[in-house]
């Protein structure tokens, strides 16, 4: 049964996922990047080298639509594109140097964020949400 608490609830956090990606997208466009180019490159900078299948799954997008992502990093030398021992069809992304100074920068970006962002919510809080979140994502997994 859903309560006055639980529809509030679902509502802000469908709010709050809208505002931080159009806020974060204005942020890293001034810096010249999009968010998707900012996001493959902080998932690449904190994992290594992936397959083009590992990267469209962390990203939550199809492969066909990673292609041109890929396509624009790499004419950008930000990635390079690597063949996988024992499958002439699967490639390893991996990030160039440039790439990595890239995603560096992009780390910085993302801790400003959250601390503006989280600013002025305790850890107490963070925590409690963090296990609503988990407990939400357990749900969600079990009913699909």
């Amino acid at each position: 049964m859903t309560t006055p608490a639980k529809a509030a609830f679902s509502e802000e956090i469908w709010k709050v996922s809208r505002k931080m990606r159009t806020l974060f997208d204005a942020r890293v466009r001034a810096k010249g990047l999009t968010l998707a180019r900012a996001r493959a490159l902080m998932l690449l900078g904190r994992n290594g080298c992936m397959t083009q299948t590992e990267l469209a799954d962390l990203l939550e997008i199809e492969g066909p639509t990673l292609v041109p992502l890929l396509d624009s990093l790499e004419k950008q030398a930000l990635i390079e594109r690597r063949p996988v021992d024992g499958d002439r069809r699967a490639k390893q992304i991996a990030l160039t140097e440039a790439g990595q100074e890239q995603a560096a920068y992009v780390n910085i970006l993302v801790q400003e964020f959250r601390s503006d962002v989280l600013k002025e919510t305790s850890e107490d809080d963070l925590k409690a949400a963090l296990r609503v979140f988990h407990a939400m994502v357990r749900n969600i997994e079990s009913a699909g």
